[in-house]
């Protein structure tokens, strides 16, 4: 059982069987994780950062993709004209280059997403940390996130965090 299913069973057993504790104000808050990491201004820094760290190698590779498109055009056009050796070496150096481009895409999406889930590590835990602080300072018992079927509008406080993510 997860931690937040059983500390809503705890809660939930606590109210039933102990009144006081029931009738005691329990200040309870809602966060919607989705949008805190979509709209935080720390994720598009973050994104803003990854895409210029690869923006490099993206351009090459689609520099080496037009350089085949050209070639296969190259060789449609002059394909009659052509020799049978020349053909087949052309062909061959077109194959050989969509080998390799395939292979330097594959790494380039490997090492795009391995570095944009080291950011994504990062942002979460800002993020918790926001949650965190805006609990502490108003004075919440418990902030639930998600699995929550139904929250009212004074229990979903993601508007708050956002607003101390944004003066960070």
């Amino acid at each position: 059982m997860s931690n937040k299913i059983k500390v809503i069973a705890i809660l939930t057993f606590a109210m039933a069987f102990f009144p006081a504790i029931s009738s005691a104000e329990t200040k309870i808050g809602f966060v919607n994780l989705v949008k805190l990491i979509e709209e935080a201004p720390q994720g598009a820094s973050a994104t803003k950062k990854i895409e210029a760290e690869f923006s490099p190698r993206d351009n090459a590779i689609r520099k080496k993709q037009k350089k085949i498109q050209k070639l296969e055009s190259d060789l449609e056009k002059n394909s009659l004209v052509m020799k049978a050796s020349q053909l087949s070496k052309k062909e061959a150096e077109i194959t050989k280059l969509k080998r390799s481009i395939k292979r330097e895409a594959d790494e380039f999406r490997e090492d795009y997403n391995l570095r944009r889930n080291e950011e994504l590590k990062i942002l979460q835990k800002v993020v918790r940390e926001a949650i965190h602080e805006v609990g502490k300072e108003n004075n919440f018992d418990l902030i639930l996130a998600e699995g929550v079927l139904f929250t009212s509008k004074k229990a979903n406080i993601t508007e708050l965090v956002l607003k101390k993510l944004r003066s960070k």
